[in-house]
């Protein structure tokens, strides 16, 4: 009999987490005006508003951080995770960041222009941001197959090289870079193939342009290729890592998330231009060019971060847990967008409350009915997130609409993942009876989701 499967890990401490009542739920959801951003950790049972800065360090980790180099300049730690990034990328050039967002402003602010095209895969919310901010434009060319949740292919992360060519004939003197972000948050978690990389690479060559990779979940996208791609089922994670970065010029990084820390982010590049132009905005933006931002001890437990989770075992862990999920959401007949990604299950939230308008946010809805059931949160990654046209200020309609529950690395078990199915299978059984949704009563310009408020639509 083949064994069952397991964690690649061991439990060595615990954090206790409480649960609520719906009375109770009901009024801090009136609190935090049906933001989910706006609650109290210790109002939250299972949280998962996302995978960034919330998963469980190794021991290995917690070591390194006891002995990380605090001096401002030249630290050891910092070449401790330069060659740590080097040896995994091939980027020469490192410069490190407090978090993701952080490297793209920093970078963002020397090559991006009022007026420039930046064409990728469904931008995510701070890239876009930063992208528009700048008077610039965000272009999708994901691949259709994204748009439609049900469909079952393995690589919806893709960028369509049909959508990318027509961008770069039309527009290559407006175009400052192609930016492909692996794995595909926006999509749904979904991974980029090695094949499609390629195909970015060829293009960008043919017309002279660089690639920098947004790579929050490089690693899961690397298990992807080895799990799914013809012809990388013999190569490990790192020989896999190498080569998909063999096929960037740059890479921004928040290393919250495949790098398993609390805090903390980088740009690495081959390119000394562009080392060069970043250099200038990080010392008044970040810090220092060997901290930007970050503590010696935090570069520590990155550099091990990155190491161990470029290893199969635990990538196979973490993802066999969304899978998990996945599979007893299928149980209930609950839509997600299928196949399951890597960090998240993304819940299709106008195929289950198809009775509440898009004027009035469904996934934004489901986000507060599933908390309200059970203190569960997630995130809505839709037509909220996604903001204003930068232009006729009208809401953007176009995109999917989801509710995702980003699962932290090593953090809850597999008993979570059924709580979180059943009271999700609960809403899904009175999802006739919600018929309205919320609407915005005070929004930012930019990046509204984080601090929006909302009140029900009666």
């Amino acid at each position: 009999m083949e064994l069952p499967f397991a964690e690649s890990w061991k439990i060595k401490m615990v954090e206790p987490i409480r649960k609520s009542t719906r009375e109770e739920r009901e009024q801090w959801l009136r609190e935090a005006h049906y933001n989910v951003f706006q609650l109290r950790a210790d109002q939250v049972y299972i949280d998962l508003l996302t995978d960034s800065g919330t998963g469980a360090m190794s021991d290995r980790q917690w070591a390194a951080m006891m002995t990380g180099d605090e001096s401002y300049a030249g630290a050891r730690s910092f070449f401790e995770l330069k060659d740590t990034i080097t040896r995994l990328t091939g980027f020469g050039f490192v410069i490190p960041t407090h978090q993701g967002r952080a490297a793209e402003n920093v970078l963002f602010s020397g090559l991006v222009h009022e007026g420039d095209i930046v064409p990728g895969n469904s931008h995510f919310d701070t890239t876009k941001g930063h992208i528009e901010s700048r008077k610039a434009i965000a272009l999708d060319c994901t691949v259709d197959e994204a748009k439609d949740t049900q469909l079952e292919v393995p690589f919806k992360g893709n960028v369509d090289p049909a959508k990318l060519e027509k961008a770069l004939a039309e527009n290559a003197d407006r175009i400052p870079f192609i930016i492909v972000t692996i794995t595909n948050n926006t999509a749904g978690g979904q991974p980029v193939s090695m094949a499609n990389l390629r195909a970015v690479r060829a293009l960008a060559d043919k017309y002279g342009k660089r690639v920098i990779f947004d790579s929050a979940r490089f690693a899961e996208n690397a298990y992807f290729i080895k799990t799914r791609e013809e012809g990388y089922a013999d190569k490990t994670i790192k020989e896999i890592t190498h080569e998909m970065f063999d096929l960037a010029d740059a890479m921004t990084m928040s290393a919250k998330k495949d790098g398993i820390v609390n805090m903390g982010g980088f740009i690495a590049t081959r390119h000394e231009d562009w080392y060069e132009a970043a250099k200038r905005f990080c010392i008044p933006f970040e810090g220092y060019l060997t901290y930007g931002g970050m503590n010696g001890r935090d570069m520590a437990a990155l550099a091990v971060g990155l190491d161990e989770n470029t290893e199969f075992d635990n990538l196979q862990t973490r993802i066999h847990q969304v899978e998990y999920l996945a599979a007893r959401l299928d149980e209930f007949g609950i839509p997600y967008q299928r196949p399951a990604g890597g960090h998240a299950i993304f819940i299709d939230a106008s195929k289950v409350l198809t009775r509440v308008p898009k004027e009035e946010f469904p996934a934004q809805t489901l986000t507060v009915e599933l908390y309200k059931e059970a203190g569960i949160r997630g995130c809505e990654i839709g037509y909220i997130l996604a903001d204003r046209d930068p232009v006729t200020r009208e809401n953007r309609f176009g995109g999917l609409d989801l509710l995702r529950l980003a699962i932290p690395r090593r953090v809850y078990t597999d008993n979570h993942m059924d709580v979180i199915a059943v009271a999700l299978k609960n809403v899904f059984d009175r999802r006739d009876s919600i018929t309205h949704g919320v609407r915005i009563t005070w929004e930012a310009e930019l990046m509204r989701h984080f601090t929006v408020q909302l009140e029900p639509v009666e």
